[in-house]
């Protein structure tokens, strides 16, 4: 692999004009895709071979016209103090609403009246409006939206509360400047590093594109492929980070090749050929996480995956051709004055030590202490993970600063917690031979478990074969107790069913979260099984060792946990809250274990390749298992380093965002990197060589037959080109053009 890479990052480096027009094309291409597609009007959710998706696939079927996945909301209004909703003037008010919202927009399929719905609670002092659109809340237009928020303004005059809550009032996220703050602090963090404003805007430069070509790629599909908003967010926030952190790999083994004095098209092929293959295999581990993410078998969290492992396949590739050209174009601008002045010069400074190799010295000294810090560190960071409570976020969840959440708050206070997550039963009489005296059965059943607040009377469709009955547990959606009672209600259904033939089926939002929180627990242990499993045997080809896979495996599983304990002490918890943006503490997403397990491995795997990689390579060449530590730290820690701050950075800037769910995963992915690259792999990797020993690197004769040697550290292609005279691979060497 190494020889193929190297020339190919030389006939980039010859070819740079084509190669760089080649890009740029792509990227206009992609451009103007995305200009040109319609926007997307769908981000529909579902949980194949759930329940509750089967229950709402039926509401559709048996029920058209019904706008089954039609967006909702609820005008609540809160009368004054020693007034009831019922007053004649209240109830003046709330008539002029209903009927603004009826005249405010031809997407509304239905708005009911709380006096004849019975939607005034029982001390009169709340009433809601309960308003169904014929589309989903992706599909709504300004005006509808206005029309929405518009609502009640009059009532408020007249001294009523009025708040609206529901799905209607959901909009694209917004992430906000931090963003830019993140790109901003990666791109000190390249001058630092290389001290040459060339060096430093090259990898920003080509991760843009990369970023670009993906993103544009996202939105020119959405709407054809049902890709929601957060997929181009996560591919924008994994290819960001992976697409500088490659460039910067090449762009420091470059720069270091032109140190010892190579020409510069020789300089360029031997990076993409050393350091361009472990970005190979370093992509490879984070593709194999993001598209592993199709095993939990949600299409959302599919297409996300599949999105971003997209966008990380266009960063390598950008750091494989399109970097090594950007560095013909640079010529030896993209070293420092200083660098430039002693290239080719005999290095003095090779035997004075830099922080990493005194770093990799005292680790060296200190190995079991190093591995004890690190261990017991991250095991007490990672302690909350023993409290977490997972579920979806509601309006329960919004800051109390948001309409959506004093909605919340003042149905829970009129009407009983419960009332703000109703459950859907679904009853198919098809099979039955008495349908309506099966529907009664099944809503005496239900009037009779524990924990439940109000069953409506069923109500049949036209057909006559399907009825539906609302039921209203007395606790809030994301409580145990409401998910006993979704239990108790399809426990009984079985019996039901036997004695009836009539199937009872358990759906809306709050028995969805419950079967996808199920499914995400169900698909944890397969799925870290099978990328673990998967990046296992890829890195035992990259490293031929079993024992460092392994620690590096158990490495990442140490920092995955951490980092999820730190997610649950800040937005569970609620501490430091204020410093992240999170106002109102609740449950951790369902997804998120999972989310993390994928992502963060990939990335985990990133600092372990590229830093192991080059102790591989010292040792491979005769250093001793200890001296190859220090030789790895010693070229390789600063550019870790910087690579990790410059993630982090990226990752970070994404906690800036409106919602809640971006906000959680740029934290998460954020201090994940810092717990795997500086705890990790900086101090616990380094630590367990020492002890290792030699036994690190060895294989068995048996498995070292089998497994592919794909010369990652590039030992072939030194001895082909020290064969070759001037350094090439053969064939007429073609004059590198400035």
């Amino acid at each position: 692999m190494a020889t193929f890479l190297y020339k190919l990052g030389r006939l980039a480096f010859r070819r740079r004009r084509y190669v760089a027009l080649i890009w740029v094309a792509l990227l206009a291409l992609a451009g103007f895709g995305a200009a040109s597609a319609s926007t997307a009007t769908s981000s529909s959710f579902s949980i194949p071979g759930t329940e509750a998706q089967r229950a709402f696939d039926l509401l559709e079927q048996r029920f058209p016209g019904g706008s089954a996945d039609g967006a909702t909301a609820r005008v609540v209004f809160k009368a004054p103090d020693n007034e009831k909703m019922s007053d004649p003037a209240n109830k003046a008010e709330v008539d002029k609403v209903i009927g603004e919202l009826k005249s405010g927009s031809d997407q509304i399929a239905s708005v009911s009246d709380p006096y004849t719905a019975g939607a005034v609670s029982k001390d009169g002092s709340t009433a809601y409006v309960s308003v169904s659109y014929k589309v989903n809340s992706m599909e709504l237009t300004d005006e509808t939206r206005e029309a929405l928020e518009g609502a009640g303004h009059a009532a408020q005059k007249s001294g009523m509360t009025v708040e609206i809550g529901g799905d209607a009032l959901m909009v694209i996220p917004e992430t906000g400047i931090t963003e830019i703050i993140g790109v901003a602090i990666a791109a000190i963090v390249l001058v630092i590093t290389f001290g040459s404003l060339i060096a430093a805007g090259l990898p920003l430069l080509t991760a843009l594109i990369g970023v670009g070509i993906g993103v544009s790629t996202i939105t020119a599909l959405a709407n054809v492929l049902d890709l929601g908003s957060t997929t181009s967010t996560l591919a924008m926030m994994i290819g960001l980070a992976v697409g500088i952190d490659y460039a910067l790999f090449i762009v420091s083994r470059y720069r270091a090749e032109l140190a010892d004095g190579r020409e510069r098209e020789d300089a360029a092929g031997r990076a993409v050929g050393t350091a361009g293959s472990a970005v190979v295999f370093a992509g490879l581990t984070v593709v194999i996480a993001l598209v592993g993410l199709a095993v939990v078998n949600i299409p959302m969290l599919s297409k996300m995956g599949f999105a971003a492992a997209g966008t990380v396949a266009i960063a390598v590739l950008i750091a494989l051709t399109l970097v090594p050209a950007l560095l013909g174009f640079a010529g030896k601008r993209v070293l420092g004055r200083k660098a430039r002045k002693a290239a080719g010069a005999p290095d003095k400074t090779e035997d004075k030590p830099n922080m990493g190799t005194r770093w990799a010295r005292f680790v060296l000294r200190k190995p079991v202490w190093v591995l004890l810090v690190g261990v017991i560190g991250l095991g007490t960071v990672a302690v909350p993970v023993a409290s977490l409570e997972m579920g979806l976020p509601d309006d329960g969840s919004q800051p109390t600063s948001t309409t959506q959440r004093r909605a919340y708050d003042l149905l829970s206070d009129g009407f009983g917690p419960g009332f703000n997550g109703p459950l859907m039963v679904v009853v198919d009489t098809a099979d039955s031979s008495d349908g309506k005296t099966a529907a009664k059965q099944v809503t005496d059943e239900i009037s009779g478990i524990k924990g439940v607040a109000a069953v409506t009377p069923a109500q049949f469709n036209k057909a006559g074969d399907t009825a539906m009955i609302t039921v209203v547990p007395k606790d809030r959606p994301s409580s145990v107790d409401t998910e006993n009672v979704v239990h108790a209600i399809r426990d009984a259904g079985k019996d039901i069913k036997s004695d009836t033939g009539a199937e009872v089926l358990v759906t809306g939002s709050t028995a969805m979260n419950i079967d996808f929180s199920q499914k995400m627990n169900d698909a944890l242990l397969p799925y870290l099984a099978l990328v673990v499993g998967l990046a296992f045997l890829l890195l035992m080809v990259v490293f031929r060792s079993v024992l460092v896979p392994l620690k590096a495996a158990l490495g990442f599983l140490l920092s995955v946990v951490a980092a999820l304990g730190a997610v649950v002490a800040v937005f569970q918890w609620g501490w430091l809250g204020s410093l992240f943006g999170v106002e109102q503490p609740g449950p951790i997403m369902s997804m998120m274990p999972i989310f993390m397990v994928g992502v963060v491995f990939g990335l985990a795997m990133d600092y372990e390749v590229f830093l192991v990689t080059r102790m591989r390579e010292a040792y491979v060449h005769g250093e001793k298992p200890g001296q190859a530590i220090v030789t790895g730290f010693r070229h390789g820690a600063r550019v870790v380093t910087a690579a990790a701050v410059i993630m982090m950075a990226v990752f970070a800037g994404f906690i800036g965002s409106s919602e809640q769910m971006v906000k959680m995963i740029g934290f998460s992915l954020a201090i994940a990197v810092f717990f795997d690259a500086f705890v990790v792999r900086m101090a616990i990797v380094p630590a367990v060589l020492a002890l290792l020993g030699h036994r690190a690197w060895s294989l068995p004769r048996w498995l070292d037959r089998i497994l592919p040697n794909v010369d990652v550290e590039g030992e072939g292609l030194r001895e082909q080109l020290d064969e070759t005279p001037g350094g090439e691979t053969g064939g007429e060497r073609e004059l590198t053009r400035v």
